[in-house]
């Protein structure tokens, strides 16, 4: 057995994908930091790679076990994997909303930023960089310019 695959190509590949997603969530996470809220560049940007990595591991994760000794009992659905990135993001996402009162509550645009912030890490993970780079700048762009035009009415 074999410690590294010997497809280093397709690693570098993958590697690259996550850096992109790291990045990406990254800026969205920039602006959650900049607005002082619970969530910020790390957290973001860590969502999002591991979204990816999930992601592109999915295939690596189905041809290994493909080549054992009972194929036939292995039944993928990569639609699990992004369940379970939904799931993690629902624990992160409630850690960032708190309630102060009976009528103020406050972390959940960060909350749904990092929801966001998941599907592009699966964006990218699915090798859909223009769509998550374009999501990003859209989510950039309604957190910033919403967060101006509405201060103090939403969170």
């Amino acid at each position: 057995m074999e410690i590294f695959d010997p497809d280093w190509q397709a690693q570098l590949q993958m590697l690259a994908s996550v850096a992109i997603a790291t990045v990406l969530g990254g800026l969205v996470g920039m602006e959650r930091e900049l607005a002082h809220k619970p969530a910020g560049i790390r957290t973001h940007a860590l969502l999002c790679a591991a979204s990816c990595m999930l992601v592109v591991l999915t295939d690596v994760i189905i041809s290994h076990f493909a080549t054992e000794s009972a194929p036939s009992l292995l039944r993928a659905d990569p639609v699990r994997i992004i369940e379970a990135i939904v799931t993690g993001t629902a624990f992160l996402g409630a850690g960032t909303i708190f309630r102060h009162g009976s009528d103020k509550v406050e972390g959940l645009t960060t909350a749904a930023s990092l929801l966001l912030v998941a599907a592009v890490g699966v964006a990218v993970g699915l090798r859909q960089i223009i769509l998550a780079v374009l999501v990003t700048l859209l989510a950039l762009a309604l957190l910033r310019i919403a967060g101006k035009l509405f201060a103090g009415l939403d969170e």
